[in-house]
């Protein structure tokens, strides 16, 4: 399986997870069993285990989308930019959210064997909570 066939079927994966499809069969598609998924929030090793985050996940926000931007591959390890913009009914009173981020993903026979994603956790969830979020703003535009 070439490197572009790889990312882009993880891309139509986050395409087309919404909360009613999380399961292993899905995600399996991209996933190795062993999968080690580690994101600003949390640390997941398996399958299962990253099954259970995800259905977590989905099953708070009333939309989500990714848009990718490019990727980059070097032998078995990939770089994948998107933007995701999600709605959360707690999380800026419901309106739309995006944030920027990085997918890098290990890559073994076809499967994803570790992923680690980064992106800003303040712009995601902390800046749009009523106290904490006027701090962080007011933090930033000070170091800017």
């Amino acid at each position: 399986m070439t490197s572009s066939v790889n990312n882009e079927g993880f891309q139509q994966l986050y395409h087309t997870l919404n909360r009613s499809n999380v399961c292993d069969e899905l995600l399996g598609s991209c996933y190795a069993p062993h999968i080690q998924f580690t994101d600003p929030f949390h640390q997941v090793q398996g399958l299962p285990n990253l099954t259970d985050y995800f259905s977590a996940l989905y099953s708070n926000v009333e939309d989500i989308q990714f848009e990718f931007h490019h990727s980059l591959q070097q032998g078995q390890i990939s770089n994948v930019r998107w933007t995701m913009t999600f709605r959360h009914p707690r999380i800026k009173s419901g309106q739309p959210v995006a944030v920027e981020g990085c997918s890098e993903l290990h890559w073994q026979d076809g499967l994803i064997t570790a992923q680690r994603d980064f992106f800003d956790a303040g712009a995601m969830l902390y800046e749009h909570l009523p106290l904490l979020g006027w701090a962080i703003r007011k933090l930033k535009e000070r170091m800017q």
